[in-house]
């Protein structure tokens, strides 16, 4: 527990000084400000798409940005003969960003519609999205070395991600969106703001924590190929 907390403390540190405490507090007031503009709307269909599109950033693509910067700087490399576990990586990871984006979503919900919502279902779907976002987004940026290699590759990894956007737009409302990763944690958002059914609430909480699980799995797989052993790693030519 001591290193997991030490490595928590570390993590947010490394945050704050690469600027991440910054970038996010700037576009929590320009959501804020952009937000409050918008005429009256269901907001139980639209914050789920925005909070969805805002994690790209503060979960997927700020861990593969720590990532990389570890890689650069052999923090990675040198962790391996420390008794530091990968467990304890990840989960410090999850938390810190966690936190991070979990402060900024809260703020930005908060100053625009108020705080009259379900703040448990709020946290805990924020959180479950946040998790899996973090994990998967490691298994994808691991097998990377610089991020002019991992930057065009992610973009198909973000569109995969942005998928339940048409199905809490309206644009297509298939069952099928149901299958994907992130519409669980989203069901929960969206029951923040609305009474959902049962079934649904037991979907959200099942379904997430399924994903979260099978990302972490994956996680600790790529920790061990591609930093352990470096086998596969995707390179520029040189």
């Amino acid at each position: 527990m001591k290193r997991l907390l030490a490595t928590i403390r570390w993590d947010i540190q490394l945050q704050y000084r690469q600027g991440f405490y910054f970038v996010s507090a700037f576009v929590a007031v320009v959501l804020i400000i952009l937000l409050k503009q918008l005429p009256p709307l269901d907001w139980a269909m639209v914050w789920p798409v925005i909070i969805l599109e805002n994690l790209v950033v503060n979960a997927f693509y700020f861990n593969a940005g720590l990532v990389l910067l570890e890689k650069g700087e052999g923090t990675l490399e040198a962790m391996i003969v420390t008794p530091l576990r990968t467990r304890e990586y990840l989960i410090s990871k999850v938390v810190s960003l966690g936190a991070l984006s979990l402060f900024e979503t809260l703020l930005v919900v908060v100053a625009v519609t108020g705080a009259g919502f379900n703040w448990l279902l709020l946290v805990v779907g924020i959180m479950l999205l946040i998790a899996f976002y973090a994990l998967y987004g490691f298994v994808v940026v691991a097998r990377y070395d610089s991020i002019s290699d991992f930057i065009l590759p992610s973009v198909a990894w973000t569109i995969w991600f942005s998928l339940p956007v048409l199905y809490f737009l309206g644009f297509w409302t298939h069952w099928l969106f149901f299958l994907h990763p992130l519409q669980a944690p989203l069901v929960l958002i969206k029951g923040a703001f609305e009474r959902i059914p049962a079934s649904h609430l037991l979907y959200g909480i099942g379904y997430s924590a399924l994903w979260v699980g099978i990302a972490y799995i994956f996680s600790q797989r790529a920790f061990r190929q591609f930093i352990v052993t470096r086998q596969g790693l995707m390179r520029s030519p040189r």
